[in-house]
């Protein structure tokens, strides 16, 4: 790799073209680099990329909703999902005691509570 950065270091890439582009990109990673060669360990983010990935997913799926309250329908029903995955319980299941015992609570019988 030194080797290589040397390459780059004294190769005649200048101006803004792309080729000058990317080996100023790649000579300013090239620490970063280096210590990922050294320690792979180091820069493992696979874990953390899967564990947002459903909430990214679900911020572009927003974006085909038809309208706002369609958009905050979806994100009710994901922090609801989200809620369920935390507590460990079946979604389903979770939904259905939701809809079921929520709808009964006392304050939804004397709306003049609300």
């Amino acid at each position: 790799m030194d080797e290589f950065f040397d390459w780059i270091d004294h190769s005649p890439f200048f101006g803004k073209n792309a080729l000058a582009k990317a080996a100023r990109y790649t000579l300013s990673r090239a620490v970063g680099l280096k210590a990922f060669l050294d320690g792979g360990h180091l820069i493992y983010i696979n874990s953390a990329e899967n564990a947002i990935r459903r909430n990214v997913i679900g911020r572009k799926n927003c974006l085909f909703s038809v309208s706002e309250a369609g958009a905050e329908v979806n994100a009710i029903c994901l922090s609801l999902a989200e809620t369920s995955k935390v507590k460990g319980s079946d979604f389903y299941q979770y939904l259905v005691k939701l809809l079921t015992e929520l709808p009964t609570l006392p304050i939804y019988q004397w709306p003049e509570l609300l």
